[in-house]
């Protein structure tokens, strides 16, 4: 009963999310509220939410000053020169703003922290969506992938999990896993170009004086991806977009850097590079900060959430010493904290009631028992297929502690090797990286302001595709 419920109330949220019947917050509390309720312990719902709360307040204290020290850094100029590369590149061709939006969240995703990689990408890249009218779901897609990929390096979490729960080395599991974690690398970046195309159809490729006057068109909602030239076109022609008479189009195969070179790439540089929050002088300063601080963070000298605590607090005095200045600064980024830190405390109740009432063990053992037999030599890959269900709703931690260990013994009993156990079960953390149990999501979403049900929508196909290319990968090369 608790397996059924547990899946039940997995799929309502799923569904009413997807469906915008209810806001995320809404649903991540109410529901499990609900099921919490059906399963015969309501008379426990508080203690069920007041654990979920605890084991997530360190993750929201993190998130809120990390938004804040980001957002500090982004208006002082820290991050302009990445956004000039990014656009030299990018010029005004959608394809390229895919594949530069996959390759700038694979390179900062190098410091292992998903929140702090979201933040950098939709920072250099939304003023670009937006000025193109691009589909802001596909940038947030592109970024989840490529930072689930890259979040499988020794410091990002779920490798290091797997180690300790299976009593290996993490080098043991990452170190031959990495052909098969470049072939997914790979995959995304193709995905990117292939987007990166059907958005080019979609809205046409552009001069830069073009998008530059598109900066002043008012925001529309989210665009989804998908329809090429019929839905997605439908919904621009209303506001004056792909549609629109008024829209001049570049062929599909005009490779997208003709008129755009033409004008100076000094003309677009995303962010407003006159704004007065810009600290120029305190550039190498703010630099040195933040390498010191992520590099603090990779070397665990103090705990996350304190070091981006002083790190926001520093940064604040040194760039904005007058009070009025630094509130000012805090609530510039008021909404953006808010939103973030309140979807991981409405998570918190769905992962304290998924825990507390039994459903994430009785949904764990369900899939394990029904393994077939004659799946037993095959471990690999079967612990491989379960990362992805599996990584998707439950987190990171209640998958490598609860789940892993049962399939490394199932599996020792066919003859297969903890360590090929350890290295499947990493593979499906492309998909792991939108599950509405990672607060991180919520800071790419968020920051992208994009619907939590349409990202799902887009995403999920793609990301299940990722993976099981990842799965090939590694079965191919032999390494699971």
């Amino acid at each position: 009963m608790l397996t059924i419920l547990g899946f039940a109330m997995i799929a309502t949220f799923l569904v009413l999310i997807m469906m915008k019947k209810m806001s995320p917050i809404a649903a991540l509390v109410l529901i499990p509220a609900l099921f919490c309720v059906f399963v015969g312990k309501g008379a426990h719902l508080g203690d069920y939410v007041i654990d979920g709360v605890s084991s997530l307040a360190p993750t929201a204290a993190m998130l809120m000053f990390a938004i804040v020290y980001f957002g500090v850094m982004i208006d002082v100029g820290l991050f302009d020169p990445i956004v000039r590369a990014i656009l030299k590149f990018c010029k005004a061709d959608p394809m390229r703003v895919v594949v530069g939006t996959a390759l700038l969240a694979a390179i900062v995703s190098l410091d292992g922290d998903g929140s702090t990689t979201f933040m950098i990408t939709v920072s250099a890249m939304y003023p670009l969506y937006k000025r193109l009218k691009m589909s802001l779901v596909v940038m947030t897609g592109v970024a989840a992938m490529a930072n689930g990929v890259m979040n499988t390096l020794p410091w990002g979490g779920p490798t290091a999990r797997a180690a300790t729960a299976l009593k290996v080395d993490a080098t043991d599991i990452f170190v031959p896993m990495i052909p098969a974690l470049a072939v997914g690398l790979l995959a995304v970046v193709a995905l990117a170009y292939v987007l990166g195309l059907r958005e080019r159809r979609r809205v046409g490729t552009l001069t830069l004086d073009q998008a530059l006057v598109r900066e002043r068109e008012p925001e529309s909602e989210t665009v989804l991806v998908g329809a090429g030239a019929g839905a997605g076109a439908e919904a621009g022609a209303g506001r004056g977009g792909p549609g629109g008479a008024d829209r001049s189009r570049g062929s599909a195969g005009s490779g997208g850097s003709g008129a755009a070179d033409e004008a100076s790439d000094d003309d677009f540089k995303g962010l407003d590079p006159n704004r007065p929050t810009l600290r120029p002088k305190l550039y190498w300063f703010n630099a040195l900060l933040t390498v010191a601080l992520l590099t603090a963070m990779i070397m665990e000298l103090l705990p996350i959430p304190v070091l981006f605590l002083l790190g926001a607090a520093l940064a604040l005095t040194v760039n904005f010493p007058h009070i009025p200045d630094q509130k000012a600064r805090i609530a510039a980024h008021a909404d953006n904290v808010l939103n973030v830190s309140g979807m991981v405390f409405a998570a918190a109740v769905f992962t304290g009631v998924l825990t507390g009432t039994g459903m994430v063990d009785s949904m764990a053992n369900w899939l394990v028992e029904t393994i077939p037999e004659g799946m037993g030599p095959h471990m690999g890959l079967v612990t491989g297929l379960l990362s992805l269900p599996l990584t998707y709703f439950m987190s990171n931690d209640g998958f490598y502690f609860g789940v892993l260990p049962v399939l490394a013994e199932a599996g020792h009993a066919h003859g297969v090797s903890t360590l090929e156990i350890a290295r499947a079960s990493i593979v499906g953390q492309p998909l792991h990286m939108s599950s509405p149990l990672v607060p991180a999501v919520y800071v790419l979403v968020g920051m992208a302001r994009v619907e939590f049900g349409d990202h799902t929508k887009f995403v999920v196909k793609w990301a299940v595709l990722t993976s099981l290319v990842i799965l090939a990968a590694g079965i191919l090369f032999g390494i699971i």
